[in-house]
């Protein structure tokens, strides 16, 4: 009697899409970051988006790359907006679309903003319909048609996508006096500063300021400031051997226990397990 080798399991995929459509009403819980990397398209209306220590108010036609591990908030302030996100591991994008994308290397490290011309708007979408309706699919071939679908998204943006190598003023926030704070807090994350200090940079109360960040950036000023911090101390605890309180203080904490906490609710691993992760 022939037997049978058992059917092989259906090759999981990592990456997810969801295309929704939100309104001035949603109110996300609160900042947040990825272990993987995140793509943002608009595909119409507008958000307002909070990444680091940037804030753009992007428009339909409009990406946004997000690395892992980077603080970011969405607001929905200008009416419906109906979005597209994409979160995926980087390893799931093949070596030779790697090397088409822009910044020699660098793009799946550092945030990237791009427009897609309005001809090819109507293409990326239908490669947002065709990698959700792949979510509902479990045989052996769902896998290799997602990552098939996220790399021809990728490699259609990289032929025809406008860059921007720095964001330019239409897309920021008008709301200068938070722009003003965000870059403040980060020429000067690594100094003792309170939120006392950033208000009287822009002329404000630190309670009024705290009110007008939260409401542009969904995020309170003292959160920003530790989370500002928390991503450098992370980025000098792979780059350093420095001791994890040497690290802390140059970063501006001036408690290492306070700081070792703040990173795990961050990160979700000890700074020590951080570091001997990578």
């Amino acid at each position: 009697m022939e037997v049978r080798s058992p059917a092989p399991k259906p090759a999981a995929s990592c990456i997810h899409a969801e295309t929704k459509l939100r309104n001035q009403h949603f109110v996300m819980s609160g900042h947040h970051c990825h272990p993987c990397c995140e793509l943002f398209y608009v595909e119409s209306g507008a958000c307002r988006f909070l990444i680091d220590d940037h804030i753009f108010d992007l428009q339909a036609g409009d990406f946004i790359f997000v690395p892992p591990a980077a603080l970011h908030y969405t607001r929905y302030l200008f009416g419906p907006c109906r979005r597209t996100v994409i979160l995926f591991p980087p390893e799931e994008v093949p070596e030779e679309v790697r090397d088409c994308m822009p910044r020699e290397g660098r793009f799946f490290l550092e945030t990237s903003v791009f427009q897609v011309p309005e001809a090819y708007r109507s293409l990326i979408s239908g490669c947002f319909r065709r990698l959700a309706s792949e979510e509902k699919i479990t045989d052996l071939r769902s896998g290799p048609v997602r990552r098939a679908c996220l790399a021809y998204i990728l490699l259609i943006c990289s032929r025809v996508c406008r860059f921007l190598s720095e964001p330019p003023a239409d897309i920021h926030t008008s709301d200068q006096q938070v722009l003003r704070a965000a870059g403040f807090i980060s020429e000067n994350y690594m100094n003792q500063i309170t939120t006392a200090d950033v208000a009287g940079v822009v002329g404000f109360s630190a309670n009024y300021l705290s009110r007008r960040f939260r409401t542009a950036a969904g995020i309170g000023l003292h959160e920003y400031l530790v989370f500002i911090r928390l991503q450098h101390a992370a980025q000098e605890l792979l780059s350093t051997q420095d001791s994890v309180t040497t690290i802390a203080l140059r970063c501006g904490f001036s408690n290492s226990n306070y700081f070792k906490d703040a990173f795990k609710k961050k990160y979700g691993l000890t700074p020590r397990a951080y570091r001997k992760r990578a």
